[in-house]
Protein backbone atom coordinates (compact mmCIF):
# COMPACT_ATOMS: atom_id res chain seq x y z
CA UNK A 1 0.00 0.00 0.00
CA UNK A 2 1.34 3.13 -0.99
CA UNK A 3 2.13 5.57 2.49
CA UNK A 4 2.58 9.08 2.59
CA UNK A 5 4.53 11.39 4.74
CA UNK A 6 2.93 14.33 6.16
CA UNK A 7 4.77 17.12 7.20
CA UNK A 8 3.70 21.06 8.56
CA UNK A 9 5.67 23.96 8.76
CA UNK A 10 4.83 27.93 9.51
CA UNK A 11 6.59 28.74 5.80
CA UNK A 12 6.72 26.67 2.84
CA UNK A 13 9.18 28.32 0.58
CA UNK A 14 8.85 26.74 -3.49
CA UNK A 15 12.22 27.57 -4.78
CA UNK A 16 15.74 27.65 -3.57
CA UNK A 17 16.57 31.11 -5.93
CA UNK A 18 17.73 33.91 -3.78
CA UNK A 19 14.15 35.41 -2.27
CA UNK A 20 13.09 32.05 -1.24
CA UNK A 21 16.63 31.39 0.39
CA UNK A 22 16.94 35.09 2.04
CA UNK A 23 13.33 34.79 3.30
CA UNK A 24 13.97 31.30 4.70
CA UNK A 25 16.80 32.06 6.65
CA UNK A 26 15.73 35.17 8.17
CA UNK A 27 12.25 33.94 9.22
CA UNK A 28 13.95 30.83 10.45
CA UNK A 29 16.21 33.11 12.36
CA UNK A 30 12.54 34.77 13.57
CA UNK A 31 11.97 31.32 14.84
CA UNK A 32 9.39 30.27 12.51
CA UNK A 33 9.71 26.48 10.90
CA UNK A 34 10.81 26.38 7.47
CA UNK A 35 10.29 23.38 4.69
CA UNK A 36 12.01 24.65 1.53
CA UNK A 37 11.61 22.73 -1.17
CA UNK A 38 13.86 22.72 -4.78
CA UNK A 39 13.36 20.27 -7.37
CA UNK A 40 17.31 19.48 -8.06
CA UNK A 41 19.60 19.42 -6.37
CA UNK A 42 22.09 21.22 -9.09
CA UNK A 43 20.07 24.43 -8.12
CA UNK A 44 21.00 24.51 -4.63
CA UNK A 45 21.06 28.52 -4.40
CA UNK A 46 19.30 29.20 -7.48
CA UNK A 47 20.22 29.94 -11.12
CA UNK A 48 22.61 32.97 -10.60
CA UNK A 49 25.24 30.88 -8.30
CA UNK A 50 24.74 27.65 -10.44
CA UNK A 51 24.30 28.07 -13.91
CA UNK A 52 23.61 32.41 -14.37
CA UNK A 53 25.50 35.54 -12.70
CA UNK A 54 28.05 33.72 -11.06
CA UNK A 55 29.16 31.05 -14.08
CA UNK A 56 29.02 33.36 -16.95
CA UNK A 57 31.15 36.35 -15.30
CA UNK A 58 33.39 33.59 -14.26
CA UNK A 59 33.33 32.70 -17.78
CA UNK A 60 33.66 36.60 -18.68
CA UNK A 61 36.85 36.72 -16.72
CA UNK A 62 38.47 33.54 -18.38
CA UNK A 63 37.37 34.52 -21.39
CA UNK A 64 39.01 37.94 -21.28
CA UNK A 65 42.49 36.23 -19.58
CA UNK A 66 43.18 33.96 -22.34
CA UNK A 67 46.22 34.63 -23.76
CA UNK A 68 47.35 34.35 -28.21
CA UNK A 69 50.09 31.23 -27.16
CA UNK A 70 47.19 29.41 -25.01
CA UNK A 71 45.78 26.77 -26.68
CA UNK A 72 41.89 27.67 -27.17
CA UNK A 73 40.50 23.86 -26.41
CA UNK A 74 42.59 23.33 -23.63
CA UNK A 75 42.14 26.70 -21.92
CA UNK A 76 38.19 26.88 -22.38
CA UNK A 77 38.42 23.05 -20.93
CA UNK A 78 40.38 24.42 -17.58
CA UNK A 79 38.03 27.38 -17.65
CA UNK A 80 34.52 25.25 -17.51
CA UNK A 81 36.70 23.36 -14.76
CA UNK A 82 37.01 26.38 -12.91
CA UNK A 83 33.61 27.26 -13.24
CA UNK A 84 32.35 23.43 -12.26
CA UNK A 85 34.77 23.86 -8.85
CA UNK A 86 33.10 27.06 -8.02
CA UNK A 87 29.11 26.35 -8.48
CA UNK A 88 29.62 22.95 -6.77
CA UNK A 89 31.59 24.47 -3.92
CA UNK A 90 28.87 27.10 -4.07
CA UNK A 91 25.89 24.73 -4.07
CA UNK A 92 27.26 22.65 -1.06
CA UNK A 93 27.36 25.85 1.01
CA UNK A 94 23.95 26.98 0.21
CA UNK A 95 22.58 23.33 0.91
CA UNK A 96 24.85 23.04 4.53
CA UNK A 97 23.59 26.78 5.62
CA UNK A 98 20.38 26.26 5.40
CA UNK A 99 19.47 22.13 6.11
CA UNK A 100 21.85 22.88 9.13
CA UNK A 101 19.29 25.20 10.97
CA UNK A 102 17.44 23.84 13.82
CA UNK A 103 14.22 25.20 12.43
CA UNK A 104 14.72 24.42 8.65
CA UNK A 105 14.20 21.56 6.37
CA UNK A 106 15.38 21.11 2.85
CA UNK A 107 13.26 18.74 0.39
CA UNK A 108 14.83 18.17 -3.14
CA UNK A 109 11.82 17.18 -5.54
CA UNK A 110 8.98 18.48 -7.77
CA UNK A 111 6.23 20.12 -5.84
CA UNK A 112 2.72 21.11 -6.88
CA UNK A 113 -0.04 22.45 -4.98
CA UNK A 114 -3.20 19.96 -3.48
CA UNK A 115 -5.00 22.70 -1.69
CA UNK A 116 -4.14 26.40 -0.79
CA UNK A 117 -2.12 25.48 2.11
CA UNK A 118 -1.02 22.48 1.04
CA UNK A 119 2.07 21.31 -1.52
CA UNK A 120 2.95 17.45 -2.35
CA UNK A 121 6.43 16.37 -3.53
CA UNK A 122 6.96 13.16 -5.08
CA UNK A 123 4.71 10.19 -6.41
CA UNK A 124 2.85 7.26 -4.84
CA UNK A 125 4.56 5.65 -1.29
CA UNK A 126 7.41 8.47 -2.33
CA UNK A 127 5.06 11.39 -1.53
CA UNK A 128 5.25 13.69 1.22
CA UNK A 129 2.60 16.31 1.77
CA UNK A 130 3.24 19.51 3.44
CA UNK A 131 1.00 21.88 5.09
CA UNK A 132 1.82 25.19 6.18
CA UNK A 133 0.73 28.54 7.57
CA UNK A 134 2.68 30.52 4.66
CA UNK A 135 3.78 29.86 1.20
CA UNK A 136 6.71 31.49 -0.92
CA UNK A 137 6.82 30.43 -4.63
CA UNK A 138 10.01 31.35 -5.38
CA UNK A 139 10.41 29.02 -8.55
CA UNK A 140 12.44 31.14 -11.07
CA UNK A 141 12.05 31.18 -14.71
CA UNK A 142 13.25 29.19 -17.71
CA UNK A 143 14.19 29.48 -21.55
CA UNK A 144 11.86 30.67 -23.89
CA UNK A 145 12.14 28.11 -26.70
CA UNK A 146 11.38 29.93 -30.08
CA UNK A 147 9.12 28.19 -32.92
CA UNK A 148 11.57 27.41 -35.32
CA UNK A 149 11.34 24.61 -37.87
CA UNK A 150 13.92 21.56 -36.77
CA UNK A 151 14.58 23.04 -33.54
CA UNK A 152 13.05 20.40 -31.60
CA UNK A 153 14.91 17.91 -34.00
CA UNK A 154 18.68 19.56 -33.53
CA UNK A 155 21.52 17.62 -31.31
CA UNK A 156 23.45 21.10 -31.57
CA UNK A 157 20.54 23.21 -29.66
CA UNK A 158 22.55 24.29 -26.16
CA UNK A 159 20.30 26.14 -23.53
CA UNK A 160 22.48 29.02 -21.48
CA UNK A 161 23.05 26.39 -19.03
CA UNK A 162 24.59 24.25 -21.21
CA UNK A 163 26.97 27.05 -21.98
CA UNK A 164 28.51 27.10 -18.57
CA UNK A 165 29.12 23.35 -18.57
CA UNK A 166 30.49 22.27 -22.46
CA UNK A 167 33.59 20.19 -22.35
CA UNK A 168 34.12 21.45 -26.15
CA UNK A 169 34.98 24.79 -27.41
CA UNK A 170 32.33 25.31 -30.44
CA UNK A 171 34.22 26.42 -33.32
CA UNK A 172 31.03 27.74 -34.70
CA UNK A 173 28.24 29.33 -31.92
CA UNK A 174 24.82 30.93 -33.57
CA UNK A 175 22.81 32.71 -30.99
CA UNK A 176 19.74 33.20 -31.95
CA UNK A 177 18.45 36.48 -30.11
CA UNK A 178 21.11 39.80 -29.13
CA UNK A 179 19.44 40.86 -25.75
CA UNK A 180 21.43 40.42 -22.70
CA UNK A 181 21.89 37.09 -22.60
CA UNK A 182 22.93 36.18 -26.08
CA UNK A 183 25.32 39.42 -26.08
CA UNK A 184 26.87 38.24 -23.10
CA UNK A 185 27.56 34.88 -24.00
CA UNK A 186 28.76 36.16 -27.77
CA UNK A 187 31.11 38.17 -25.92
CA UNK A 188 32.40 35.48 -23.66
CA UNK A 189 33.13 33.18 -26.47
CA UNK A 190 34.17 35.12 -28.74
CA UNK A 191 36.90 35.89 -26.51
CA UNK A 192 37.49 32.13 -26.00
CA UNK A 193 37.98 31.80 -29.75
CA UNK A 194 35.03 30.57 -31.48
CA UNK A 195 33.35 32.25 -34.37
CA UNK A 196 30.00 33.42 -33.54
CA UNK A 197 27.21 34.90 -35.22
CA UNK A 198 24.15 36.67 -33.47
CA UNK A 199 20.71 36.64 -34.92
CA UNK A 200 18.47 39.54 -34.13
CA UNK A 201 14.70 40.09 -34.83
CA UNK A 202 15.19 44.20 -34.22
CA UNK A 203 16.79 46.48 -36.79
CA UNK A 204 19.49 47.41 -34.12
CA UNK A 205 20.75 45.58 -31.67
CA UNK A 206 19.73 46.82 -27.60
CA UNK A 207 16.74 48.74 -29.16
CA UNK A 208 15.78 49.77 -25.38
CA UNK A 209 18.92 51.72 -25.53
CA UNK A 210 19.77 55.31 -27.09
CA UNK A 211 21.28 54.79 -30.26
CA UNK A 212 24.30 56.62 -29.78
CA UNK A 213 25.08 54.30 -27.00
CA UNK A 214 24.17 51.08 -28.64
CA UNK A 215 25.79 51.76 -31.71
CA UNK A 216 29.21 51.95 -29.86
CA UNK A 217 27.97 48.37 -28.36
CA UNK A 218 27.83 47.07 -31.20
CA UNK A 219 30.58 48.81 -32.61
CA UNK A 220 33.23 47.55 -29.78
CA UNK A 221 31.30 43.52 -30.45
CA UNK A 222 31.91 43.66 -34.18
CA UNK A 223 35.24 44.87 -33.56
CA UNK A 224 36.12 41.87 -31.68
CA UNK A 225 35.00 39.83 -34.30
CA UNK A 226 31.41 38.98 -33.66
CA UNK A 227 28.83 38.97 -36.77
CA UNK A 228 25.68 41.09 -35.81
CA UNK A 229 22.65 40.60 -38.19
CA UNK A 230 19.69 42.77 -36.94
CA UNK A 231 16.61 42.29 -38.72
CA UNK A 232 16.81 39.22 -39.07
CA UNK A 233 14.51 36.03 -38.63
CA UNK A 234 15.51 32.67 -37.87
CA UNK A 235 13.20 29.68 -39.74
CA UNK A 236 14.69 26.89 -39.75
CA UNK A 237 17.12 24.38 -38.49
CA UNK A 238 18.61 21.41 -40.21
CA UNK A 239 21.13 18.99 -39.21
CA UNK A 240 23.86 17.99 -41.36
CA UNK A 241 27.53 15.96 -40.50
CA UNK A 242 29.70 17.88 -38.43
CA UNK A 243 26.68 20.79 -37.48
CA UNK A 244 24.01 22.20 -38.27
CA UNK A 245 22.57 24.72 -41.25
CA UNK A 246 20.30 27.71 -39.63
CA UNK A 247 18.29 29.29 -42.22
CA UNK A 248 17.27 33.22 -41.72
CA UNK A 249 15.70 35.78 -43.39
CA UNK A 250 16.69 38.98 -43.77
CA UNK A 251 15.56 42.41 -46.00
CA UNK A 252 13.11 39.34 -47.24
CA UNK A 253 15.88 37.31 -48.74
CA UNK A 254 16.67 33.67 -47.30
CA UNK A 255 20.26 32.95 -45.72
CA UNK A 256 21.92 30.23 -44.19
CA UNK A 257 24.43 30.20 -41.35
CA UNK A 258 26.23 27.11 -40.20
CA UNK A 259 26.95 26.22 -36.91
CA UNK A 260 27.97 23.42 -34.45
CA UNK A 261 26.11 24.65 -31.61
CA UNK A 262 22.76 26.76 -31.48
CA UNK A 263 21.74 28.83 -28.76
CA UNK A 264 18.37 30.14 -28.62
CA UNK A 265 18.28 33.63 -26.35
CA UNK A 266 15.28 34.60 -26.44
CA UNK A 267 13.75 35.60 -23.18
CA UNK A 268 12.51 33.27 -20.35
CA UNK A 269 9.24 33.02 -18.95
CA UNK A 270 7.92 32.11 -15.64
CA UNK A 271 8.38 28.95 -14.51
CA UNK A 272 4.66 28.04 -12.74
CA UNK A 273 4.46 25.11 -15.42
CA UNK A 274 3.34 21.52 -13.21
CA UNK A 275 2.91 23.58 -9.69
CA UNK A 276 -1.37 23.00 -9.66
CA UNK A 277 -1.72 26.70 -8.77
CA UNK A 278 -5.32 26.39 -10.04
CA UNK A 279 -5.52 23.93 -7.05
CA UNK A 280 -4.04 27.11 -4.80
CA UNK A 281 -6.52 29.58 -6.04
CA UNK A 282 -3.67 31.46 -7.68
CA UNK A 283 -4.12 33.10 -10.93
CA UNK A 284 -1.36 34.20 -13.96
CA UNK A 285 -1.03 35.98 -16.28
CA UNK A 286 -1.23 35.17 -20.17
CA UNK A 287 2.78 34.93 -20.16
CA UNK A 288 2.24 32.23 -16.60
CA UNK A 289 3.59 34.91 -14.19
CA UNK A 290 1.77 34.27 -10.61
CA UNK A 291 -0.23 37.48 -10.31
CA UNK A 292 0.88 39.69 -7.20
CA UNK A 293 0.18 43.02 -5.59
CA UNK A 294 2.69 45.68 -4.70
CA UNK A 295 3.56 43.81 -1.38
CA UNK A 296 4.12 40.12 -3.46
CA UNK A 297 0.62 38.85 -2.10
CA UNK A 298 -1.42 36.74 -4.69
CA UNK A 299 -5.05 36.40 -4.67
CA UNK A 300 -4.64 33.94 -1.70
CA UNK A 301 -3.29 36.27 1.40
CA UNK A 302 -0.88 33.72 2.87
CA UNK A 303 0.29 33.02 -0.70
CA UNK A 304 3.59 35.17 -2.18
CA UNK A 305 5.63 35.36 -5.26
CA UNK A 306 9.17 36.05 -5.36
CA UNK A 307 11.64 36.69 -8.17
CA UNK A 308 11.09 35.61 -12.03
CA UNK A 309 7.80 33.53 -11.35
CA UNK A 310 6.18 37.48 -10.53
CA UNK A 311 6.62 38.75 -13.73
CA UNK A 312 9.59 41.64 -12.29
CA UNK A 313 12.41 42.54 -13.59
CA UNK A 314 14.77 38.87 -14.34
CA UNK A 315 17.60 39.85 -12.08
CA UNK A 316 19.15 38.80 -8.43
CA UNK A 317 19.23 41.33 -6.77
CA UNK A 318 15.51 41.80 -7.88
CA UNK A 319 14.68 38.87 -5.78
CA UNK A 320 16.61 39.97 -2.97
CA UNK A 321 14.62 43.19 -2.40
CA UNK A 322 11.26 40.53 -3.01
CA UNK A 323 12.26 38.78 -0.43
CA UNK A 324 13.12 42.45 1.43
CA UNK A 325 9.34 43.19 1.03
CA UNK A 326 7.76 39.27 1.85
CA UNK A 327 9.91 39.77 5.38
CA UNK A 328 8.21 43.13 5.98
CA UNK A 329 4.96 41.94 5.43
CA UNK A 330 5.39 38.79 8.06
CA UNK A 331 7.72 40.41 10.39
CA UNK A 332 7.70 43.88 9.97
CA UNK A 333 5.43 46.55 9.81
CA UNK A 334 4.26 45.94 6.16
CA UNK A 335 4.88 49.70 4.60
CA UNK A 336 7.73 48.50 1.63
CA UNK A 337 6.61 47.62 -1.55
CA UNK A 338 7.76 47.36 -5.04
CA UNK A 339 6.64 51.34 -5.31
CA UNK A 340 9.69 51.74 -2.99
CA UNK A 341 11.87 50.70 -6.34
CA UNK A 342 13.79 54.17 -7.49
CA UNK A 343 16.48 54.02 -10.06
CA UNK A 344 17.17 50.25 -10.28
CA UNK A 345 20.52 49.94 -12.21
CA UNK A 346 21.24 47.07 -14.54
CA UNK A 347 24.27 45.89 -16.30
CA UNK A 348 24.89 43.67 -19.71
CA UNK A 349 28.04 42.24 -19.35
CA UNK A 350 30.10 42.38 -22.91
CA UNK A 351 33.70 43.36 -22.65
CA UNK A 352 33.79 46.24 -21.52
CA UNK A 353 30.08 45.80 -19.85
CA UNK A 354 26.92 48.27 -20.74
CA UNK A 355 25.41 49.63 -17.23
CA UNK A 356 21.97 51.51 -17.52
CA UNK A 357 19.88 53.30 -14.67
CA UNK A 358 17.17 55.73 -15.06
CA UNK A 359 16.00 57.28 -18.37
CA UNK A 360 17.37 57.41 -21.82
CA UNK A 361 17.59 60.44 -23.97
CA UNK A 362 14.82 59.56 -26.09
CA UNK A 363 11.85 58.69 -22.82
CA UNK A 364 13.14 61.51 -21.10
CA UNK A 365 12.37 63.68 -24.31
CA UNK A 366 9.15 61.60 -24.87
CA UNK A 367 7.73 63.02 -21.84
CA UNK A 368 8.32 66.56 -22.71
CA UNK A 369 11.00 66.85 -20.05
CA UNK A 370 13.55 70.01 -20.02
CA UNK A 371 16.85 67.81 -20.40
CA UNK A 372 20.69 68.50 -20.60
CA UNK A 373 22.50 65.66 -21.97
CA UNK A 374 26.50 65.17 -21.38
CA UNK A 375 28.43 62.00 -23.29
CA UNK A 376 31.38 61.34 -24.20
CA UNK A 377 33.60 58.93 -25.33
CA UNK A 378 35.96 56.67 -22.63
CA UNK A 379 38.88 57.41 -24.83
CA UNK A 380 38.73 61.45 -24.81
CA UNK A 381 37.63 61.79 -21.01
CA UNK A 382 40.81 63.04 -19.82
CA UNK A 383 40.58 62.93 -16.02
CA UNK A 384 39.69 58.82 -16.56
CA UNK A 385 43.21 57.37 -16.80
CA UNK A 386 41.70 54.00 -15.42
CA UNK A 387 40.97 52.51 -18.65
CA UNK A 388 44.54 53.30 -19.90
CA UNK A 389 46.62 51.25 -17.41
CA UNK A 390 44.24 48.50 -18.00
CA UNK A 391 44.57 49.66 -21.88
CA UNK A 392 40.78 49.14 -22.23
CA UNK A 393 39.85 52.42 -23.34
CA UNK A 394 36.92 51.67 -25.44
CA UNK A 395 32.91 53.20 -24.62
CA UNK A 396 31.27 55.98 -24.06
CA UNK A 397 29.69 57.30 -20.87
CA UNK A 398 26.22 59.67 -21.27
CA UNK A 399 23.85 61.43 -18.50
CA UNK A 400 20.41 62.31 -18.78
CA UNK A 401 20.17 65.54 -16.78
CA UNK A 402 17.30 67.96 -15.47
CA UNK A 403 18.32 71.22 -16.68
CA UNK A 404 15.87 73.22 -13.90
CA UNK A 405 17.51 71.28 -11.23
CA UNK A 406 20.60 69.68 -11.78
CA UNK A 407 19.23 65.96 -10.75
CA UNK A 408 20.67 62.66 -12.93
CA UNK A 409 17.37 61.51 -14.69
CA UNK A 410 19.44 58.44 -16.19
CA UNK A 411 22.89 57.20 -17.18
CA UNK A 412 24.78 54.65 -19.26
CA UNK A 413 28.03 53.87 -18.45
CA UNK A 414 29.90 51.49 -21.65
CA UNK A 415 33.20 51.03 -19.80
CA UNK A 416 34.99 49.31 -17.53
CA UNK A 417 33.94 49.10 -13.94
CA UNK A 418 30.56 49.68 -15.39
CA UNK A 419 28.69 47.34 -13.04
CA UNK A 420 30.11 49.07 -10.25
CA UNK A 421 29.94 52.68 -11.20
CA UNK A 422 26.70 52.55 -12.11
CA UNK A 423 25.30 51.95 -8.72
CA UNK A 424 26.86 55.24 -7.36
CA UNK A 425 25.08 56.87 -9.88
CA UNK A 426 21.69 54.60 -8.99
CA UNK A 427 22.34 56.04 -5.17
CA UNK A 428 22.95 59.60 -6.37
CA UNK A 429 19.26 59.42 -7.98
CA UNK A 430 17.78 58.11 -4.96
CA UNK A 431 19.33 60.64 -2.54
CA UNK A 432 19.25 63.63 -4.98
CA UNK A 433 22.61 63.75 -5.12
CA UNK A 434 22.97 66.53 -7.88
CA UNK A 435 25.28 66.42 -11.03
CA UNK A 436 27.28 69.66 -9.73
CA UNK A 437 27.98 67.69 -6.59
CA UNK A 438 29.44 64.74 -8.57
CA UNK A 439 31.85 66.62 -10.75
CA UNK A 440 33.45 68.46 -7.45
CA UNK A 441 33.32 65.29 -5.68
CA UNK A 442 37.03 63.79 -4.46
CA UNK A 443 37.82 60.34 -5.81
CA UNK A 444 40.63 57.62 -5.96
CA UNK A 445 43.46 58.16 -8.47
CA UNK A 446 43.44 55.69 -11.13
CA UNK A 447 40.00 55.19 -10.83
CA UNK A 448 36.54 55.23 -13.22
CA UNK A 449 34.88 57.60 -10.78
CA UNK A 450 37.24 59.97 -11.73
CA UNK A 451 35.24 60.64 -15.29
CA UNK A 452 32.75 62.26 -13.03
CA UNK A 453 34.83 64.94 -12.74
CA UNK A 454 34.75 65.97 -16.01
CA UNK A 455 31.57 63.74 -17.91
CA UNK A 456 29.01 66.36 -16.70
CA UNK A 457 30.62 69.29 -18.67
CA UNK A 458 30.76 67.34 -22.01
CA UNK A 459 27.11 68.52 -22.96
CA UNK A 460 26.11 68.19 -26.03
CA UNK A 461 22.23 68.80 -26.41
Amino acid sequence: MDTTTSLTADVIVLGFGKGGKTAAHALSNAGKRIILIEQSEDMYGGTCPNVGCIPTKMLVHYSNSRRLEDAAQEFFANSIEGVRKLTSAGRAANFKALDSKDLATVITGKARFIDPHTVAVGEGKDTITVTGSTILINTGSEPIVPRIDGIDDSEHLVSSSDLTRLQKLPENLVIIGGGYLGLEFASIYRHFGSEVTVLEAADRLLPKEDEDVASVAAEILAGDGITLIPGSFATSIEDVDGGTIVTYMKDGVSHTVRGDAVLPATGRKPATDGLNLEAAGVAVTPRGAVVVDEHLRTAQPHIFALGDVNGGPQFTYISLDDARIVIDQLLGDGKRSVKDRVAVPKTVFITPPLATVGLTEREARARGLNIKVARENVANIVALRRTYTVEETRGVMKFILDADTDQILGAAILSIDAQEVINMISLAMQQGVTATALTNGIYTHPSTTEAFNEIFTKIVS
